[in-house]
C-alpha cells in the first residue's frame, strides 16, 4: 500500500472513531453513573460516584476556550491559580435542571475563596434555550457554548474526562483534573468534590 493511501486510510479510520466517540459521549442525558479506574487510568473510582486522582496522577485539562452562550469569549486556562468547577450541561437535560441551583449556591459561597465555576453547554442547537435556562435557575457563572461536544472530546481517554450529561469536574490550581462525577449533584456533593481540592496548598 502506498504512503498516500495509508494516510488516507488512517484519516478515514480516525474520522470514524471520532464520530463513534461523539455518538457515545452525547448519546443521552442520563441520571448518572460511575466509570471504573482500572486499566491504563490513574484515578480511583469512588463508591459515592466521585472519581478522584492524587496530586501526582492528575492529567492536565485540555484547551477549553471559545465563545460563551452570551456571545463573549472565555478560556479556562485564564483561571489557573484558582480551583475550577466545570459542569457539562444542556437546557434539555432534566438532571441538569435538578442540579443547577445547587451549583449556583456553592458558587456564590466559594467564589471569594479562589473558586471559579464554568459551564459547558452542549447539544443545544441555539443559545436561546441555554440563556433561558440560566435565567430560570439564576445561574450567574459563564458557560462555553459547545453544541457538537468538541470540547469534551479534547480530554484524553483514560483520564477523568466528561462522559455523560451532566458531568462535573474539579480542576486544581495547576490546571489539572482532580475529581469527576457523572451524576447530578446536591450542594453537599458539590462540596464533597470541591473541598479537598480547595484545601490543597
Amino acid at each position: 500500500m502506498s504512503a498516500a493511501r495509508r494516510a488516507r486510510s488512517r484519516t478515514a479510520l480516525l474520522a470514524t472513531s471520532g464520530a463513534a466517540v461523539a455518538a457515545l459521549l452525547l448519546s443521552a442525558c442520563g441520571s448518572g453513573g460511575t466509570s471504573g479506574g482500572g486499566g491504563e487510568t490513574n484515578f480511583v473510582a469512588g463508591s459515592d460516584g466521585i472519581d478522584t486522582a492524587g496530586k501526582g496522577d492528575r492529567a492536565a485539562a485540555p484547551d477549553l476556550s471559545g465563545k460563551t452562550i452570551d456571545g463573549g469569549q472565555l478560556d479556562v486556562a485564564d483561571y489557573k491559580g484558582k480551583v475550577v468547577v466545570l459542569n457539562v450541561w444542556g437546557s434539555w437535560c432534566a438532571p441538569c435542571r435538578a442540579e443547577a441551583k445547587n451549583l449556583e449556591a456553592v458558587y456564590q459561597d466559594t467564589k471569594d475563596q479562589g473558586v471559579q465555576f464554568v459551564g459547558i453547554n452542549t447539544r443545544d442547537t441555539s443559545t436561546g434555550p441555554a440563556l433561558a435556562f440560566e435565567k430560570e435557575f439564576g445561574v450567574t457563572y459563564p458557560s462555553l457554548y459547545d453544541p457538537t461536544g468538541r470540547l469534551m472530546l479534547r480530554f484524553e481517554k483514560g483520564t477523568l474526562n466528561p462522559q455523560a450529561i451532566p458531568s462535573t469536574l474539579v480542576i486544581d490550581r495547576d490546571g489539572k483534573v482532580a475529581a469527576r462525577t457523572l451524576q447530578p449533584l446536591s450542594e453537599e456533593k458539590v462540596r464533597e468534590m470541591l473541598d479537598p481540592v480547595l484545601a490543597e496548598k
